[in-house]
This record gives C-alpha cells, sequence and structure tokens, in this order.
C-alpha cells in the first residue's frame, strides 16, 4: 500500500525542498545556504537515497546535482515527476558548457546552476523560482557586505606586483560604461548567450582588479539572468564603481 504524501506547507511555512548533492562539503554549504532563506533541507547524496526521500514527502523544490555516482539528474528528474508531476526543479552542474546547460533545461529543469556558486546566487535562484521575491533589504545587505575592492586578493592574483594592479584597475574602469550597458541592453532584448557571455569576460576581469562586490552580483547574475532584481543589484555595484571613479555616463535603466 503506497504511503500518502505530506500536504503541501501552508503559505506561512518555509518551503521544503530536497537537495541531492553527493560531494560532502558542497551538500553542507548549500543546505546552509537553503535554510538561511528560510527553508526546510532534505539532503541525499546519490540518486537512490533522494528516491528514499521522495516517497511519502512533499517538496517545493527539487535541487539536484546533473552528475551523480549512481545516475544523473536528468534520470533522476524523469523518475521523481513519477511521484510529484507538479515540483519545481533546479539543477547544479560544475560544467560552464553551454550545451550541458541546454540538455538540462530540455530535460524539464527550471534553471541551471553552475557551481563554485555564491550564498546569495542560491538563496536568489530558489527564491526566484517559488516566486517568493528577493527582498530589497535583502539585496542590499549580499551586495553591501563585500567591499568595493579587495587589494589582498588583486595583489595576490598578480603575483603580488601593486603596480600591475593599478593599471588594471585604471583599465577595468575605463571599459566598465560599455560592458554594463551591452549587459543591460542583452537583458532588455533577452539575448541570454550575449549576457552570459558578456558575464564571462568581466568575472575574470573583476578576479583580475579585486572588484570584489561586483564580482558577486556578476556570479549571481550568471545563475539567474532573467532576474530582474538579480540585474537591479549588478547594476547598482557597478555604477558604484564608475560614479566614484568620475567616469559616469549612464544612469539605471532595467526597462
Amino acid at each position: 500500500m503506497k504511503t500518502l504524501p505530506d500536504p503541501p506547507a501552508s503559505p506561512q511555512s518555509p518551503p521544503r525542498i530536497l537537495l541531492v548533492e553527493d560531494d560532502p562539503t558542497s551538500r553542507a554549504f548549500l543546505t546552509a545556504a537553503l535554510q538561511a532563506i528560510p527553508a526546510e533541507v532534505d539532503a541525499a547524496d546519490s540518486l537512490a537515497g533522494a528516491l528514499a526521500l521522495l516517497g511519502g514527502r512533499h517538496y517545493d523544490l527539487w535541487m539536484f546535482d546533473a552528475n551523480l555516482p549512481d545516475g544523473d539528474g536528468r534520470d533522476l528528474l524523469a523518475r521523481a515527476r513519477l511521484e510529484q508531476p507538479d515540483a519545481m526543479a533546479l539543477a547544479h552542474t560544475a560544467s560552464n558548457d553551454a550545451e550541458v546547460r541546454g540538455t538540462l533545461l530540455a530535460a524539464g529543469f527550471r534553471d541551471v546552476l553552475i557551481k563554485p556558486m555564491p550564498a546569495s546566487a542560491v538563496q536568489w535562484a530558489v527564491r526566484h523560482a517559488l516566486g517568493l521575491g528577493a527582498p530589497t533589504e535583502s539585496m542590499g545587505t549580499v551586495a553591501d557586505t563585500q567591499p568595493t575592492w579587495d587589494d589582498v586578493a588583486a595583489t595576490a592574483a598578480l603575483n603580488g606586483n601593486q603596480a600591475h594592479v593599478a593599471i588594471l584597475r585604471q583599465l577595468f574602469i575605463a571599459e566598465l560604461p560599455q560592458t554594463r550597458e551591452r549587459i543591460l541592453a542583452a537583458a532588455r532584448s533577452g539575448d541570454r548567450d550575449s549576457v552570459q557571455a558578456e558575464l564571462h569576460k568581466l568575472r575574470a576581469s573583476c578576479g583580475f582588479v579585486g572588484a570584489a562586490r561586483l564580482a558577486d552580483t556578476v556570479r549571481a547574475l550568471q545563475s539567474q539572468p532573467d532576474a530582474t532584481d538579480v540585474l537591479e543589484c549588478f547594476d547598482r555595484a557597478a555604477l558604484d564603481i564608475v560614479e566614484r571613479s568620475g567616469n559616469n555616463d549612464g544612469k539605471p535603466d532595467y526597462s
């Protein structure tokens, strides 16, 4: 006799999430990030473990690793749909390959998160998928906790050469207004490939010059290229650098 599933959480209850991740460190990180939303999290390290948890439980969202020791995320999703056809599903993978992303989306995942990723990107993706929105105060706090410039990281990235850091930052600041405009224009037109291509280059540049706050928002936007609130957070961080440098050639535009 099949066990009846638990009832869905009430509107006042935290969402219940099934997390599947075989790496212990990644699983612990993702669990903590999800619990901070807040959410109730059940975690499994394999396809078999996930299927065992699925029996008799209702989940508001699934987060499945694309590659598991005993299968893959697409197979798990297909089998999980037999238990709960309407659950929202997100995939996470270390692969940045566009073909991998396309395959996962075609399998039925709503979005694909690329590891490693900051906790803010995980939380934004989940809140967006569940229609919870991202509170303005939370977005601001996430962006503001990082300094604009991380001198230690930049110096380390350039083998301790502070003169090179200064030169690269000048070039970075000079190019940032045009990069920002290209990203905003591509986002407005729905050109996700161009958005991702620009963000990929900008993320690397942020690392070389130690643009810590902007780098966090770039990673979040890579995970959620369609989220307006994340785009706004990115734009605020970019404009802050531009305005402080006295090189402001634009104002926020999210239309």
